[in-house]
């Protein structure tokens, strides 16, 4: 399965959960391509937040290396595009061409509240969220999508 994973920038949470399921799968043998994107082109090569870096070192997780932005393309590509909030979520189906690219598009929060269209708060914005409280989410939500893949 190839997952792609979307936030504003690509520079917290989609990198650190493309890092996470990335070695998941391997873990699993589980073949898929899995990456991250953004939608705001002044982080076009960048490397991840400080903040991302340091959980995921502590994690032992490799972090691809700078940030890239969404494509159209990307809908071919890839099997699901899992978005962080609703500015996201909009951003990518804006993008859509057809209902099957439409399908391809979720929120990361419904793997493990299907339905509620939760958001995955953005600690690049935030004081109170935490990048280990984000760790934890998607932690849960990689360990699902890693279940998912096994069954299919």
């Amino acid at each position: 399965m190839n997952i792609l994973f979307i936030c504003n920038g690509n520079v917290c949470r989609s990198p650190l959960a493309a890092a996470l399921l990335k070695k998941k799968f391997k873990e699993n043998n589980i073949p898929g391509d899995v990456a991250s994107a953004g939608f705001e082109s002044y982080n076009i090569n960048e490397p991840p937040d400080p903040d991302t870096q340091e959980i995921a070192k502590s994690h032992d997780l490799d972090l691809e290396n700078v940030a890239s932005i969404f494509r159209k393309k990307d809908f071919k590509k890839f099997d699901k595009i899992y978005v962080m909030d609703t500015r996201n979520y909009r951003d990518v189906k804006d993008l859509t061409r057809n209902d099957e690219e439409r399908a391809k598009v979720d929120y990361l929060m419904n793997v493990i509240e299907p339905g509620k269209n939760l958001i995955l708060p953005d600690p690049y914005f935030s004081g109170n969220i935490d990048m280990e409280g984000v760790y934890d989410l998607l932690d849960k939500v990689t360990d699902k999508l890693v279940e998912f893949s096994r069954v299919k």
